[in-house]
């Protein structure tokens, strides 16, 4: 899988990339991430890449210029007719594990970081596939939510995860969040690990996490058991 990542902050890549799962897959050659610096794309001495908005208001809009010739650049190197366009925007669609497990099977994805006020509309309209916000909140750019749309990408990636670690029974795969987890000492401080953990009855503790799951998703996101029973 490849994923070229469009920004005028490529430094702020140096160091994400190069830890933990996902520098594990880029090194096993699962994925390849390719950071390009949008001002390597603008005409002037200056290297600009935005321009006040038509119309009047606060900040700056990225001019639509750059931005055309970056994904074209992206799109043309990998000469796969796979490729999809996502733009991390606060105006986007909520990003999920649904999400992250689809866009695992796109063979090549761009990533555009918004900033500012935003990206010209007819990058929009010409040549993003999708919008994607990672909450409701403003950020100062897209680049730390391109971080998310990567990480949660890659370790979906057959084998990126090694062979102690699974997807299948994390929060969200089953529509609900995860149970409780322990580990050894079996006490500490006075706290005891539930006994149903310790009982090497499997079906005791398969029934004992389902119910701590739905527990714990009735207490923290509600909004879940309502979804899974729609």
């Amino acid at each position: 899988m490849i994923f070229d990542i469009i920004t005028v902050f490529p430094e702020m890549f140096t160091g994400a990339l190069d830890y933990g799962i996902v520098n594990r897959a880029r090194q096993s050659g699962l994925v390849d991430i390719r950071i390009v610096n949008l001002r390597d794309f603008a005409k002037d001495r200056h290297r600009s890449v935005d321009d006040r908005p038509y119309g009047g208001g606060e900040g700056m809009v990225f001019m639509p210029a750059p931005l055309f010739e970056a994904i074209e650049f992206c799109r043309n190197r990998q000469n796969s007719s796979e490729s999809q366009v996502v733009l991390l925007t606060p105006q986007g669609k909520i990003w999920s594990q649904e999400f992250a497990a689809e866009f695992s099977t796109i063979p090549h994805l761009i990533l555009v970081c918004g900033r500012y006020e935003g990206i010209d509309q007819r990058v929009i309209d010409c040549l993003v596939d999708r919008e994607i916000s990672i909450g409701d909140f403003i950020l100062t750019g897209g680049e730390i939510p391109a971080m998310v749309v990567l990480d949660s990408v890659v370790r979906l990636l057959p084998g990126a995860l090694g062979r102690w670690e699974s997807t299948v029974n994390e929060s969200f795969t089953t529509g609900l969040l995860d149970y409780p987890q322990y580990t050894r000492p079996a006490e500490y401080r006075g706290h005891t690990v539930p006994e149903e953990l310790l009982s090497g009855n499997h079906e005791k503790i398969e029934k004992w996490r389902k119910q701590q799951a739905l527990k714990k998703t009735k207490q923290n996101r509600p909004e879940l058991i309502a979804k899974k029973n729609a």
